[in-house]
């Protein structure tokens, strides 16, 4: 079972199934909806995809035709996207509450990516904010 839930708390969901592969996306349009250099997903079967809270501020977006952004329309956190005739919904991995194990299968739209972000650029890691010394 995967559970999620928005920045506010407000929209809530779960998933029964397992985690399955993750994929990050680098689109233009991901990269504009989320605000960051991709968005990273994992497609979940959409019969076991469930709002178990909050739908009521659910909003979306349709931001290419037949794909819809479900958002918390009081937080603005991405929950999934959807074209509503496919067997999967998209989970937005940022609002998984659930711990998962595994490594992304790859990267995709590299063509449409920013320029400011090479995945393959080794960058120094800090356990919290960036050092000032």
């Amino acid at each position: 079972m995967l559970e999620g839930s928005c920045l506010c708390g407000v929209v809530r969901y779960e998933v029964d199934t397992e985690a399955g592969p993750i994929v990050h996306c680098h689109c233009q349009t991901c990269r504009k909806a989320h605000g960051a250099a991709f968005s990273s997903v994992m497609p979940v079967p959409r019969s076991a995809f469930h709002w178990t809270a909050g739908k009521e501020a659910l909003n979306r977006f349709e931001s290419s035709a037949g794909k819809f952004r479900n958002f918390c329309s009081k937080c603005g956190s991405q929950i999934m996207a959807e074209r509503m005739d496919q067997p999967v919904v998209l989970l937005r991995l940022g609002c998984l509450d659930t711990e998962i194990e595994g490594n992304a299968l790859g990267h995709i739209w590299r063509s449409d990516c920013a320029s400011w972000y090479d995945p393959k650029q080794q960058l120094p890691e800090f356990p919290e904010g960036f050092p000032t010394k």
